[in-house]
C-alpha cells in the first residue's frame, strides 16, 4: 500500500510539471516576436575566386577583368593595379 501511495505522488507530480511546462512554452511562443519568413526565389549563382578558390555569391563578388574575385585586394594581386 505504501508504494502505491509513493507511485500515485511521482505521476500526480509528474503530470503537473509537465503541464506547467507545455502551459510556459505557449506563453512564451505566444509573447515571442514572429520569425521572419524565408525567402523562396530562386538559387543564387556562385563564382570562384581566381586567386584563393573560395566561392561566394556571384552579386557579393568583384569582378574583375580577367574574372571574379573575393576582395579588391586579391583583384589587384592578379590584375595589378586599376586602370
Amino acid at each position: 500500500m505504501k508504494y502505491l501511495l509513493v507511485l500515485a505522488v511521482v505521476v500526480v507530480a509528474f503530470y503537473v510539471w509537465r503541464n506547467n511546462r507545455r502551459v510556459e512554452r505557449q506563453e512564451r511562443e505566444a509573447t515571442a516576436p514572429p520569425r521572419p519568413a524565408r525567402a523562396t526565389g530562386q538559387p543564387i549563382a556562385m563564382v570562384a575566386c581566381r586567386a584563393c578558390g573560395t566561392h561566394l555569391p556571384q552579386n557579393e563578388a568583384v569582378t574583375g577583368r580577367q574574372g571574379s574575385y573575393c576582395s579588391a585586394e586579391h583583384r589587384q594581386r592578379i590584375e595589378g593595379p586599376p586602370a
